[in-house]
């Protein structure tokens, strides 16, 4: 292997090394696995080894429509959602599990029925046996968090940086979207100095419960959401300085016994100050959702927002503009103006925009205490926000399987494989690199820069024992010597890169 330094970004030139699709082996013994092998199905070599050929687009629903397997880079086999599979080869049948990235996939009857007519499509198969399911609520790196976050799939926030534009109504019709989709959700209100969550939710407990014995808050509940919010402390409004602020928020979001949730929106207060901060370091962002409108002055306190998830490593996944436009007389009216959302996406590449008309039920729906998609399902409200819940399960499944996916060890090739989420860049780098170039406090001085890790102290042949993902910016490394090595993904695209990495060979039957 040749070890290649990482090229200046203004020169850099991305080549992957992406392999096209391959086949996937099915053994009776074992959980779908991937190969290299093209292959047919012979009856006589069934308890060795089945193979089914299939490209990604058969077992997906199409791009246009909703979510599918292209949206991993890969198929339903390869991203681990196939489980339990059992083949009776006397009967004909097969059955199995479909395990889904979260209970609100806006496609599992999609995945359910291509997953059914590729298989039925056999020769030998008869019958065919499905049944879905979804993953566990935890985060990617649960064992890093406080206790009443570890059992919380994904965490959204719904920011605009300016009040007055709409984002509690956004965060909270998003939730009640979520849960109608079949998701667990919770809400989190982080406005303590003007709560907003008390005034459009009506839930018969008005008041925070204590457990206790553990010392934890028990949220409120309303129409199977679960809410936490400073007003419902029984405080009412706060006057209180900013580091007491957060600690109060710290204190709510982090003992509050949420249980396992697919979604917790949060509400984030307007600003870019101490509390944003606070909530965006003790918690692990998956994405945001930018709320604006249509005016410019809306349009320069939300890039500010953008600009800061941006150095914080969160994806800001969809801008929904509110209060763009109503009709009347046969004609659209945009009494606000237009663009501003259509500039949010375009200056900073946020992929979906939502558009929200002014309506004065979704207006009262707020001060009623009854979020306007219970209300009314069907209405053209509702279905601008369905659309949103789509966009955000998409979103998130797609966000975590690039983070789990983003740093990992191959021993046959004895290289860490690199794809950094949000990007097509993949490469490889040497263990020993990556250990060599560690900069916590003790490979380097943290007041001279002194170098204290010498090169010739790790070995040649050094081999990473464990990798986790830590969010959206950093991978934790555990060495053998037992050492935990904290990787940003900004410091791994500037390593040495090993170039010439051979190529695995094919899996034989």
């Amino acid at each position: 292997m040749q070890l290649l330094h990482a090229p200046c970004w203004s020169q850099f030139s991305v080549n992957s090394s992406k392999s096209p699709p391959i086949p996937a082996l099915l053994s009776p013994e074992k959980c779908l696995q991937l190969s290299a092998v093209n292959g047919s199905f012979h009856p006589t070599k069934l308890k060795r080894s089945m193979w089914v050929s299939h490209k990604p687009s058969m077992l997906s629903c199409g791009s246009t429509k909703s979510a599918s397997v292209e949206d991993f880079g890969a198929d339903i086999v390869s991203c681990g959602f196939v489980k339990d599979l059992q083949i009776d080869e006397a009967l004909g049948e097969v059955s199995f599990r479909l395990e889904l990235t979260t209970p609100a996939c806006p496609v599992k009857d999609m995945f359910e029925q291509s997953a059914i007519e590729l298989v039925v499509a056999l020769p030998w198969v008869k019958k065919v046996n499905v049944t879905m399911s979804a993953q566990p609520a935890r985060p990617i790196f649960s064992e890093q968090l406080p206790a009443g976050l570890q059992k919380i799939s994904n965490i959204v926030a719904v920011s605009s940086c300016k009040g007055g534009v709409g984002k509690s109504t956004v965060a909270v019709n998003l939730a009640y979207t979520l849960a109608g989709m079949g998701a667990r959700v919770g809400i989190f209100d982080a406005d303590v100095y003007g709560p907003s969550l008390p005034t459009m939710v009506s839930p018969e407990n008005r008041l925070l419960e204590m457990n206790p014995e553990k010392r934890t808050i028990i949220p409120t509940e309303y129409l199977g959401v679960k809410l936490v919010s400073f007003g419902f402390a029984g405080q009412g409004r706060a006057i209180m300085r900013g580091p007491m602020v957060s600690g109060v928020i710290d204190q709510l979001l982090t003992t509050t016994e949420w249980g396992e949730l697919d979604y917790l929106v949060i509400d984030m207060p307007p600003g870019t100050g101490d509390i944003q901060l606070t909530l965006c370091q003790v918690v692990p962002l998956t994405a945001a959702v930018i709320v604006t409108t249509p005016q410019k002055l809306a349009f320069i306190d939300v890039a500010k927002g953008v600009r800061m998830f941006s150095k914080l490593k969160v994806p800001c996944v969809a801008v929904v503009e509110n209060m763009c436009h109503f009709d009347a007389d046969g004609k659209r009216y945009y009494p606000f103006g237009r663009g501003s959302g259509s500039q949010v996406v375009q200056q900073f590449g946020i992929p979906h925009l939502f558009d929200l008309p002014i309506r004065p039920t979704l207006s009262a729906s707020g001060d009623s205490g009854m979020p306007e998609v219970a209300a009314d399902p069907q209405g053209e409200v509702a279905k601008t926000f369905q659309n949103l819940g789509v966009c955000i399960v998409q979103q998130c499944a797609k966000i975590r399987q690039q983070v789990s996916t983003a740093v990992t060890y191959d021993k046959s090739m004895k290289a860490i494989r690199v794809k950094v989420p949000q990007s097509d860049e993949e490469f490889f780098l040497h263990p020993a690199t990556v250990r060599r170039n560690d900069r916590s406090a003790q490979s380097v001085d943290e007041w001279t820069g002194e170098q204290k890790l010498q090169y010739t102290d790790i070995p040649e042949n050094v081999e990473p024992e464990e990798i986790r993902p830590m969010g959206n910016y950093a991978v934790s490394i555990t060495w053998p010597d037992g050492f935990s090595q904290i990787a940003p993904y900004d410091q791994l695209q500037t390593m040495e890169r090993l170039v010439d990495v051979p190529q695995l060979t094919p899996v034989q039957a």
